[in-house]
């Protein structure tokens, strides 16, 4: 989608602090952290939301996990822990209507969220 915000970082139209990229997904930092890490890993395809993950979607899904917990080892969270959030929706929080995963560290996390 050319209008997306997401589509435009992969795309480098708009400049991001990239941790990790590969084929399929890229990982740069959130510009409003809400913890000492805070990264999204989007994937390449636009998705518009988790409700718009097809069939042929599924093996991409698992690679925006295996990415985020690549990322997390190279920002030292990986062994301390991580969260991983990915929001649905206008009710869940979704802002920007590319699917992302939300990868969250350096601090303890408190349960329940929201």
């Amino acid at each position: 989608m050319s209008d997306c915000l997401f589509c435009k970082i992969v795309r480098k139209e708009i400049p991001a602090r990239i941790v990790d990229e590969d084929a399929d997904t890229l990982t740069f930092e959130d510009i409003n952290p809400q913890a000492p890490v805070h990264l999204l890993v989007v994937p390449k395809k636009h998705i518009a939301t988790g409700n718009d993950v097809g069939p042929e979607d599924e093996a991409l899904v698992g690679k925006l996990f295996r990415a985020g917990a690549r990322a997390a080892r190279a920002k030292g969270v990986a062994d301390s822990g991580w969260r991983g959030v990915v929001n649905v929706n206008r009710d869940a929080f979704q802002l920007v209507f590319h699917l992302h995963l939300h990868v969250l560290g350096g601090r303890s996390m408190s349960w329940p969220p929201g």
